[in-house]
């Protein structure tokens, strides 16, 4: 089969590799659509993600929708369109399963080895990982719920509806964004480049605010999510949190000190989250999806397999695209 294969920093090849077959309890599925994520895009630019450093060649994708290929334990039939939970879970300990320590995920570098992810011709996973999609829904549209279901586990530990900020207008903010409004909430976005925010305007965001010109209301929002993972913003949007609300960290901070001025946190009683990834909100990624097609515009471009090294420029290049995807299935 053929597979995208990142052998280190900037070292990325398409590759004929031997197909894997399904074990026990496994099935086979045939992707049709990967989203390119921005972990993937630092496995290719740095050869790691985080404390995460690719030592064997890694595929990537965990943002995914294909076809069962085929299901020995019979549940499921060939062709049946799907996606998949890239996390399978460690042993139980404190917290929500999503954050116990031990579990994989689908184009991840922090097992040995590797999880193997879906930007190949075959893809291997446990049967509970897999969700059926409804008739409504299609391929493309579904590479969006894995990272749709990271919005709206952000969402879920904050009420529903109010002012929402989302800081930041990539790929999952306007996820986020579009999540919020499908909520019912007053959606305000912000970010530093037009592109983004010409994107978030056209996805029904009520403001959109280019904070490299304009400052943010004070005290106005009752919930504030941070997706870009930009920690020197947080005081910034803590002024821009209302008293008693709550600032999210949905954007994956680097793993660094750094000095920040919490004063407004004491001030104003604001509540400050931190989400990781997402568990039963992949379900309801499928259902929003389904209910909400509009949300399939956050997709602004797609290449076949072949052109995988432009499609990862592509994604890289913020002001021209939100999310990117690689066409895997006839490619």
């Amino acid at each position: 089969m053929r597979a995208v294969r990142i052998h280190g920093t900037q070292d990325m090849r398409l590759e004929d590799v031997a197909a894997p077959e399904p074990g026990a309890g496994q099935v086979a599925i045939r992707p049709a659509y990967v989203g390119i994520c921005g972990s993937d895009l630092h496995y290719f630019s740095d050869g790691a993600a985080g404390i995460f450093r690719i030592v064997d060649p890694l595929i990537p994708g965990h943002e995914m929708s294909g076809t069962i290929e085929s299901d020995p334990a019979g549940r499921l039939d060939p062709g049946t369109p799907v996606t998949v939970h890239p996390s399978t879970w460690g042993p139980p300990s404190e917290g929500p399963r999503h954050t116990w320590p031990g579990g994989t995920f689908l184009g991840s570098a922090s097992t040995s080895p590797h999880t193997q992810g879906a930007m190949a011709e075959r893809l291997i996973v446990a049967a509970d990982q897999v969700r059926p999609l409804p008739a409504g829904l299609s391929l493309r549209t579904a590479a969006l719920v894995e990272p749709l279901a990271v919005a709206l586990h952000a969402l879920s530990v904050v009420p529903a509806g109010g002012r929402v900020l989302v800081s930041g207008s990539g790929p999952i903010g306007l996820l986020t964004a579009a999540a919020a409004r499908a909520q019912g909430a007053e959606v305000w976005c912000a970010d530093v480049r037009s592109g983004p925010l010409e994107r978030a305007r056209a996805l029904g965001a009520h403001e959109v605010v280019d904070v490299s010109r304009t400052a943010l209301p004070e005290s106005t929002f009752d919930v504030v999510l941070e997706c870009a993972g930009l920690p020197q913003t947080l005081h910034a949007l803590l002024l821009a949190c209302r008293r008693g609300g709550t600032l999210v960290q949905v954007g994956n901070v680097p793993n660094e000190d750094r000095a920040v001025n919490l004063a407004p946190i004491v001030s104003k009683e604001i509540a400050l989250r931190g989400v990781f990834r997402y568990d039963t909100e992949i379900d309801q990624a499928i259902a929003m999806l389904t209910e909400n097609p509009q949300i399939a515009a956050v997709i602004t471009h797609e290449f076949p397999l072949a052109d995988v090294h432009e499609a990862f420029a592509m994604a890289a290049d913020s002001q021209q695209s939100g999310k990117v995807i690689v066409r895997v299935d006839g490619a």
